[in-house]
C-alpha cells in the first residue's frame, strides 16, 4: 500500500523494519534553528534520519531579494533525497513536532519532483509518544539509491505569476495565505520586517486543519473548509503562501488529503514578496 498524504502512527509501527521505507525527523524551531536536531539525537523514531530546515530543505538567502526559504536547485535536491536512500520505490514518512507544519515542507518538495509515495505522520512526534511506541538515540547510516526528479511544474509559482493574478492578467482564481489570522490582518508580525498580507488573498491559517487532539480534521471537514474559500475556482488554480513557503505546504496536503486535488504553492512568499513591494 502507497501512503501519499498522511499515515497513523500505528500504520507506521507496523513498518518500522521495512528496508525500502525512510524516515524523516524535520523537528525545527525558528527561535532556536539547532533545537530540532539536538532533539533528534537525545531521541527519535526508530530508524530516522534528521532533516534541517535551513541547511537540507532550503537555499542559502539571498538578502533583499529571495524569501526566508528558497527551494534547493533540484540537483542539490537530487543528491540529498538519493543520500537518504529514496528512491521511486521507497515510501517516504515526515514527522515533526509542530502538527506537520515543517515536515510539510519536505512533503510538498517530494511530491513536487514527482514522488508520490511520502506521508506526514499524523499527530507527529507527539502523538508516536503518547502512543508509548519506541524511541532509538541510533543515527541510521542510509543506503545510497538513485533518487530521479521528475518536475510538477505546475505545482510551483513565482512572484512574477502573482504579480499577474493580482493585476489581473492571470486567470487563477484565489490566492490564499496560510498564516495566523493576526499576521494577515498586520495587527503583528514577529518575523518579517514588514506586516500585511498580499493583495486580494484570503486567510486560511494551516493550523486550523488540525483538531484539539493535534490530528488532521476528517477529510469532509478538511473539504469544507477549502470550499468556503474556493467558491467556482478550480482546485489548480488556489495558490497557496504562508511567511516563507513552509507552513503554506501544510494547506497543500491537507487539500490533497481531502481529496480535493493539487494547489499550488508560492514559495518565496510573505517574505520574498516584501522585497519588492
Amino acid at each position: 500500500m502507497t501512503y501519499s498524504t498522511l499515515i497513523t502512527a500505528l500504520q507506521l509501527q507496523e513498518h518500522l523494519d521495512h528496508n525500502n521505507w525512510v524516515i524523516v525527523d524535520c523537528r525545527f524551531s525558528l527561535a532556536d534553528t539547532e533545537a530540532g536536531r539536538n532533539d533528534y539525537f537525545k531521541s527519535h523514531i526508530p530508524n530516522a534520519i534528521y532533516a534541517h530546515l535551513d541547511r537540507d530543505l532550503s537555499a542559502p538567502i539571498v538578502l533583499q531579494k529571495t524569501g526566508r526559504h528558497p527551494l534547493p536547485s533540484i540537483e542539490k535536491t537530487v543528491e540529498l533525497f538519493s543520500s537518504w536512500g529514496i528512491d521511486s520505490e521507497t515510501q517516504v514518512v515526515v514527522y515533526d513536532d509542530k502538527g506537520g507544519g515543517i515536515a510539510a515542507r519536505l512533503w510538498w518538495m517530494l511530491q513536487y519532483l514527482g514522488h508520490e509515495k511520502v506521508a506526514a505522520l499524523d499527530g507527529g512526534w507527539q502523538h508516536w509518544t503518547a502512543m508509548n511506541y519506541p524511541l532509538s538515540a541510533e543515527v541510521p547510516i542510509p543506503i545510497h539509491r538513485h533518487f530521479v526528479a521528475q518536475p510538477q511544474e505546475d505545482r510551483l509559482v513565482n512572484r512574477q505569476f502573482v504579480e499577474g493574478m493580482i493585476e489581473g492578467k492571470k486567470e487563477c482564481g484565489v490566492l490564499i495565505d496560510s498564516r495566523a489570522a493576526e499576521r494577515y490582518r498586520g495587527e503583528v508580525e514577529p518575523i518579517d520586517f514588514k506586516a500585511g498580507h498580499i493583495p486580494s488573498a484570503v486567510n486560511l491559517p494551516f493550523s486550523e486543519n488540525l483538531g484539539l487532539d493535534g490530528l488532521f480534521l476528517s477529510k469532509e471537514q478538511l473539504k469544507q473548509r477549502f470550499e468556503k474559500v474556493k467558491a467556482d475556482t478550480p482546485i489548480e488554480e488556489m495558490v497557496f503562501y504562508c511567511g516563507s513557503g513552509v507552513t503554506a505546504c501544510h494547506n497543500l496536503l491537507a487539500l490533497k488529503h481531502a481529496g480535493l486535488g493539487e494547489g499550488k504553492l508560492y514559495v518565496g512568499s510573505w517574505s520574498e514578496w516584501i522585497n519588492y513591494h
